[in-house]
């Protein structure tokens, strides 16, 4: 209970510093309540006044035309942050007068200091030199007719006058370097946020294009192979055959483990995102190079698993030529590389239209550039799956070839049926 209450009072204590330096670093311009917070100033300085001309020798007894010039330099510091030049004139309007009848001299000084602190906190050097030049010249042109033999005194009032200046010049200088870095702070913490709601955005961007390709291509596979056992199922119902009907039975359950499984890791990497965000503020992935496996829950789809996706497609009835001469390819290429070619051979086996349909695979390094070639001689696809208009397919390879840094060309081949080429550029310093 003891350790609980001590730590109440320091952070009450430490509250109440915190309002102190807040009020202190704020600026006297824009500060909340400052007539009336300065009505309270000029009072209590009133009352200073008072109390200095009560119990302080320092010239002749004030009489009434004193009382009214003390009381008169003292009204304007109501407004002395709002009009702080039209201050320091209404005050210095009253107190030279009162100097020059010789009434008490320490009584209006705090007054006077304050008003030129004022002018030098709020503004610039060279309007605050000006304003010493201007106040020390009468001042000590006055005091000369009062006191023509205080030299000393003389050194006093300017020495008073230029360190009040100068304090409050560093005043100034002060709130501005503290309100540069509360605003370098504030920068900061907008641009850290920009970060990572743009990562959020990507890793949602890549989240999405890997399961449109996991899910395009698994479907689409798993419509032909059901296709091949309706077709044998209905083609000859005296004769089946029950060999080829349990090959594409088993065809279909291997592509939906298959799916299974890429579909599981990718929503492991999404849930650990998703606690990450909630967590710390921001994505462990999202930087967009289709990394998306890389915090370890799973391998990232490369190269060697083009076999896979070659063993896939011919069971579902095209035939498949791959060719690999690519060395040294780093796994974020890699994993560009592979869903291309996932969804270029889905794209063949859905749009191609024949049963004796060819599809030639090739990728080969050259001048630091892997090159991804998917060809195929069926019947090609509409307009509108080559401008991307009619699906996702498309436009996915082309975000997945340009977050490597790459470009990729879809069309027509020359021969008929339709070609997807890919230029992925590797980096220097993994290249091999």
């Amino acid at each position: 209970m003891r350790d609980r209450a001590v730590t109440a009072g320091g952070g009450t204590r430490f509250r109440r510093i915190e309002r102190v330096m807040a009020a202190v670093n704020r600026d006297p311009l824009t500060a909340p309540h400052r007539t009336r917070n300065d009505a309270f100033i000029a009072v209590g300085l009133a009352a200073l006044a008072v109390t200095l001309a009560l119990f302080v020798d320092d010239g002749r007894p004030l009489g009434p035309p004193g009382w009214a010039l003390l009381a008169g330099a003292h009204v304007p510091l109501v407004w002395r942050r709002s009009r702080p030049l039209l201050v320091l004139l209404g005050v210095a309007a009253c107190a030279t007068p009162y100097h020059a009848l010789d009434y008490n001299h320490a009584v209006p000084i705090p007054a006077t200091l304050l008003a030129l602190y004022t002018v030098a906190a709020t503004g610039t050097v060279r309007r605050t030199l000006l304003i010493a030049v201007v106040v020390l010249g009468p001042t000590l042109i006055v005091n000369s007719f009062t006191n023509p033999d205080g030299a000393l005194e003389l050194l006093r009032i300017s020495g008073w006058i230029i360190a009040v200046l100068f304090f409050g010049v560093d005043a100034r200088f002060y709130r501005q370097y503290v309100a540069s870095i509360v605003e370098r702070a504030e920068r900061a913490e907008r641009t850290r946020e920009e970060e990572a709601r743009r990562r959020v955005a990507e890793e949602r961007l890549r989240i999405a294009r890997d399961l449109h390709d996991l899910l395009a291509h698994s479907i689409t596979l798993i419509g032909v192979q059901t296709s091949v056992a309706a077709h044998v199922l209905t083609a000859d119902p005296d004769r089946l055959d029950r060999k080829a009907v349990a090959q594409a039975l088993d065809d279909i359950a291997g592509t939906c483990r298959t799916a299974r499984g890429e579909l599981r890791t990718t929503l492991e990497v999404l849930r650990a995102n998703e606690v990450s965000v909630s967590v710390g503020g921001e994505p462990v992935n999202g930087s967009g190079s289709g990394s998306g496996f890389a915090d370890g829950r799973g391998p990232l789809p490369g190269l060697d698993g083009l076999a896979g996706l070659v063993q896939t497609a011919r069971a579902a009835g095209a035939e498949v030529e791959l060719s690999v001469h690519a060395d040294g390819v780093p796994p974020s290429v890699g994993a560009a590389a592979y869903r291309i070619v996932q969804e270029a051979l889905t794209n063949a086996v859905r749009h191609g239209g024949r049963d004796d349909l060819t599809v030639r695979v090739g990728l080969r390094t050259a001048e630091r550039t892997l090159r991804v070639s998917v060809t195929d001689d069926g019947a090609g696809c509409g307009p509108g799956a080559v401008d991307g208009s009619s699906g996702f397919g498309l436009v996915g390879m082309r975000e997945r070839a340009r977050s490597v840094g790459g470009t990729l060309d879809a069309g027509p081949g020359p021969a008929g049926g339709f070609e997807v080429t890919a230029a992925l550029p590797l980096p220097r310093e993994e290249h091999r």
